[in-house]
């Protein structure tokens, strides 16, 4: 009986498999009869000119395998997941699991999170735990249901790359846009003059009109689409948001901060296209960090966090009785607080923090009172 209950949930997933292709099926046909209408359709039976045709086909080819280079590193990357640390060990799992108070789990979560560098929280300001996965959330990770993980630094699922765009496939998408901008800008724009001379009549009706004709339209209207696509995440990576955290802000705290990990203009790029400029334009991943920790603007202390400062606090405040974090900044992340254009942290910060500290101190105490 166990077995035929099974088959339908099997069957179900398979058949959500091969429909999840469907999309990517779609644009790789496109892709490929662009590929013929314009290398042989337009440059070899309609073009004239040798000197012409040899720099369209040089063009084409370089936009074209930029295109298709960043589409497959966006498809067949597979998501980051969170590190081991993030699960629950058994003992916790265990404790986790027999208790029936929502209070009493969230205290068993808050005690294993004080050692992990977690600084959101829910919208009610609970640990984030992922009771499918059973792990603790770090920061900016979030279940996708479509691929039935959690996801570093999830931006949103993607059925044109049936995939999940994320921690370690984001700069993929982002250039994967570019690219076919440029590739549809680029066809568009050379085969402008044709399809005038076609639709004139100033050339001969033939096999290729068709050809030249659609892949005018096809290319303008994938470039409209793109457009506004890719000037948004542009927009986003500016901000060093996610898709997510532009519908909703990330909760820390002391409340939701849209801005919590934006650390200026050029430093938001470093942390998606990484610190070497060389490779920003090539599909290689150069993202700063982990995936798991990020720097934060913010640059109060955590009360419930004593063993950790956060990782963008100037060196000083070290030495005002915090402890150093429990283990040290990797590499990228040392890279990208080091620098001498700290202009992200707010002048006067120091102060305001403070000074909203105390009254969240004093906030707390109120409450505290009226409860009790």
């Amino acid at each position: 009986g166990g077995g035929w209950k099974m088959a339908p949930s099997n069957v179900l997933r398979c058949c959500q498999r091969v429909v999840g292709w469907i999309p990517v099926f779609f644009i790789t046909l496109v892709a490929c009869w662009s590929y013929y209408a314009y290398v042989v359709e337009l440059c070899i039976f309609t073009i004239r000119s040798i000197g012409e045709k040899v720099i369209y086909l040089v063009v084409f080819h370089l936009s074209f395998v930029m295109f298709v280079w960043s589409y497959w590193k966006t498809i067949f990357t597979p998501p980051a997941n969170p590190l081991k640390e993030f699960r629950l060990v058994n003992t916790d799992k265990e404790q986790y699991d027999r208790e029936e108070r929502p209070e009493a789990q969230q205290e068993i979560l808050k005690r294993v999170a004080k050692d992990l560098p977690v600084y959101t929280r829910t919208a009610n300001g609970a640990i984030r735990y992922c009771d499918r996965c059973q792990i603790i959330k770090p920061d900016r990770c979030h279940h996708c249901s479509a691929c039935d993980m959690c996801v570093l630094k999830m931006d949103h699922h993607c059925p044109w790359v049936n995939n999940c765009v994320g921690f370690s496939n984001y700069k993929f998408f982002m250039l994967f846009l570019a690219y076919s901008l440029l590739y549809c800008l680029f066809i568009a724009a050379t085969v402008l003059q044709y399809f005038i001379k076609f639709w004139t009549g100033d050339l001969p009706d033939n096999h290729a009109k068709f050809h030249v004709l659609f892949l005018f339209f096809v290319a303008a209207m994938f470039f409209i689409s793109l457009l506004s696509l890719f000037s948004y995440h542009c927009w986003l990576v500016s901000k060093n948001r996610s898709t997510i955290e532009a519908f909703r802000a990330p909760m820390f705290r002391n409340g939701p901060d849209k801005n919590g990990f934006s650390l200026g203009f050029s430093k938001n790029l470093e942390q998606v296209y990484g610190d070497q400029g060389k490779y920003w334009l090539l599909p290689i991943f150069t993202s700063l960090g982990d995936g798991c920790s990020y720097p934060t603007r913010l640059v109060s202390q955590d009360p419930e966090q004593p063993s950790t400062i956060n990782h963008t606090e100037p060196a000083k405040s070290i030495a005002d009785g915090q402890s150093l974090p429990p283990r040290p900044l990797s590499e990228s992340q040392n890279r990208l607080l080091g620098g001498t254009d700290q202009h992200w942290i707010d002048e006067g910060s120091d102060e305001e923090s403070s000074k909203d500290l105390n009254q969240n101190a004093a906030l707390d105490e109120e409450s505290a009172k009226h409860s009790t």
